[in-house]
């Protein structure tokens, strides 16, 4: 399926709150994600997102249909790691199993390639998360290992993948 990447909208932060706002996103996700998700909460990180330095964090709105169904991100690392960026990404559960996902990962990685000088984008998604593992290696991420007890999520310790997609 195909989607379409844009940057943010403030008045996308109605559609984000409701995508945002279900624990079976946000237990996938990195913590600091507030629950329940607000439109303030959502309208604070889209405001994050549109100020933050264009040459470090490139951060999409996933759509469909001209709607939010989900976000993609790569942020750049520093120092020794300024070539290298990490990607992150969600989609709403009632767009899951539909394509969008490994569509949005492939554009927002072409994109920045095309556009940058990085050189190798990483994921780190829990081990148990199968369905983001099947979307990294649908968009031609290498798997290159876990990361046994790398984080400790709803005070469960998780192992975690690590994959990359290197510039050709």
């Amino acid at each position: 399926m195909e989607c379409v990447l844009r940057e943010w909208k403030i008045d996308d932060k109605y559609e984000l709150a409701e995508l945002l706002n279900n624990k079976k996103i946000l237990d996938n996700l990195r913590d600091g994600i507030p629950y329940p998700y607000t439109a303030a909460d959502a309208e604070e990180f889209i405001s994050a997102m549109l100020a933050a330095d264009k040459t470090d964090t490139f951060a999409f709105a996933i759509t469909a249909d001209d709607k939010v169904i989900g976000s993609v991100g790569i942020f750049r690392g520093q120092n020794i790691h300024s070539q290298t960026a990490e990607l992150g990404y969600y989609i709403g559960e009632s767009y899951w199993g539909n394509g969008y996902t490994t569509s949005a990962v492939k554009q927002a990685c072409r994109y920045v390639f095309e556009n940058t000088d990085i050189i190798r984008i990483y994921a780190e998604p829990f081990a148990y998360n199968t369905a983001s593992c099947r979307v990294l290696e649908k968009a031609g991420f290498q798997f290159e290992g876990v990361l046994r007890s790398n984080a400790v999520k709803n005070g469960e310790i998780l192992d975690m993948k690590m994959y990359a997609l290197i510039k050709n």
